[in-house]
């Protein structure tokens, strides 16, 4: 018996989706990439935007199809909104927050259905058994019905997804790469940014132990990863939900660059997503003192313009924001700065886009993440008009990207004439050449078919850059 997990959304999705996939396999379930071969079918779903939950109900309504002609058992979780949610028990067989994943198997096996594992397990325990009929009489199959729920308001729901998180931390992980992993440290968020759906979705902050992070960041590193990424919606809040028994973000970074200088092994660390308000300058003391501590800063800004961040409830305004960019460039001058920006949230006027425009003249930033803004159900900003053309979201996304474009050049092209460490990751897409990643997390692809240099560090001069990336070649080491 087969599964297959579609996993839409950011990396936290992704790092679920390894956890989910664990659990599935220690079920008996082996994985394929194709959907049509799976008896068990899933979706990591992502609230952000809704292209995401329309892909959702995309996968959903052709997985029902199917079940005309196979049995198939169908479920849905990570970021679901509780509106989202109620369609969702009309047409999955099973909704459940990605904190209830321990309890997978259980759920499964209350609906009657026989795992792989558990068949193996009956399977000895009949072997000595006479059987009078090869043949079940019962030959109708079975179909699962989502359980009828009492309704609960949006504030229970909010409270009962982060019910068991802590039991959701404790699975391993089936990693998706041999050197690159991600770590949550933490699930959910308590700013409410007026068009966020995380607090809904996630639940409110809440901190994972310090001792089970370094526990797990310590066999990855043993393991031989070179990249590893803290996660969290808010990482820089980390620590404050259990004030008094747990370190401080800033702490956590202290204790993982202590334990990378023990340890003589060669790996960075990153982190996303920071939030400005939580970012102070011993996050950044922290980094710039330990190697292991990669001096790139992904910071989050959404606006350039002070009215705009009032009505996003940011809860910084653009001069703190500056402060904290001042700080980066004093304490980690290295360091590559990405952002997130929206464009077209309710009301914003062309003068308020143009200060977001100069915002990113300013800045200059490396990469920034730039959406099309679109309500979201449950979010407070979806009870508002969107009252912005969608032809002006477009052009305004495409007018920051092109701004974008021109610094990301300016620095690639500074870079020209230098040799970097960097991370190799993958073949490109350019044929005969691999691709890898600076510390900065700046693309550098080089000539080179040998494809055991995946997951090593190596050297590479860069002799061209395009705005995104950069080319180069690969200088041998010498020994």
């Amino acid at each position: 018996m087969k599964y297959h997990i579609v996993q839409l959304g950011c990396q936290m999705n992704i790092s679920d989706g390894e956890r989910t996939q664990r659990v599935l396999e220690g079920m008996g379930y082996e994985l394929t990439d194709k959907e049509e071969e799976a008896n068990l079918l899933g979706v990591i779903a992502c609230s952000v935007r809704q292209k995401g939950i329309d892909k959702v109900y995309s996968k959903v309504s052709k997985w029902n199809k199917w079940k005309n002609r196979k049995s198939l058992i169908t479920f849905v979780s990570g970021c679901v909104l509780p509106a989202d949610k109620e369609q969702f028990l009309k047409l999955f067989d099973l909704v459940f927050p990605m904190s209830e994943l321990p309890n997978f198997p259980e759920i499964i096996s209350q609906y009657g259905v026989v795992t792989p594992a558990g068949m193996q397990s009956l399977d000895k325990g009949l072997k000595d058994i006479e059987q009078p009929e090869k043949k079940s009489k019962n030959v109708s199959g079975f179909r699962l019905k989502p359980a009828e729920l009492p309704k609960k308001t949006q504030q229970e729901s909010v409270l009962e997804t982060n019910a068991h998180i802590e039991d959701f931390w404790q699975i391993a992980p089936k990693y998706g790469s041999g050197f690159e992993a991600y770590i949550p440290i933490q699930n959910g968020c308590d700013k409410f940014c007026t068009y966020c759906a995380v607090p809904y979705t996630r639940g409110r902050e809440v901190s994972r132990p310090s001792a089970e992070i370094l526990d797990e960041l310590k066999q990855l590193v043993d393991k031989g990863f070179k990249s590893i990424t803290l996660l969290g919606q808010n990482v820089n809040s980390y620590g404050l939900d259990k004030k008094g028994n747990e370190i401080s973000f800033a702490g956590l970074l202290e204790e993982i660059g202590r334990y990378g200088e023990k340890s003589g092994k060669d790996f960075w660390v990153y982190f996303t997503s920071p939030h400005p308000r939580d970012m102070g300058d011993d996050v950044l003391e922290a980094i710039a003192r330990y190697s292991c501590l990669a001096k790139q800063i992904h910071l989050p800004v959404q606006s350039g313009d002070d009215r705009m961040l009032i009505r996003m409830n940011r809860k910084h305004s653009i001069d703190k924001y500056r402060k904290i960019i001042h700080s980066i460039h004093r304490l980690l001058p290295t360091a590559t700065i990405f952002t997130d920006i929206i464009v077209g949230f309710t009301g914003e006027t062309e003068e308020e886009f143009e200060n977001t425009r100069r915002l990113m003249q300013e800045f200059k930033y490396n990469m920034a993440y730039i959406a099309q803004y679109s309500p979201r159900p449950g979010a407070a900003s979806s009870r508002w008009a969107d009252d912005i053309p969608k032809e002006i979201k477009k052009k305004r996304y495409h007018d920051l990207t092109e701004e974008l474009m021109k610094h990301s050049l300016v620095y690639n092209q500074k870079m020209i004439g230098n040799t970097y460490k960097v991370l190799v990751r993958g073949k490109d897409r350019k044929t005969g050449y691999l691709s890898a990643l600076t510390e900065g997390k700046i693309i550098i692809r080089f000539a080179s078919e040998d494809e055991t240099l995946l997951g090593t560090f190596v050297n590479v001069k860069v002799n061209s850059a395009v705005p995104f990336s950069t080319e180069g070649e690969l200088i041998p080491d010498r020994k």
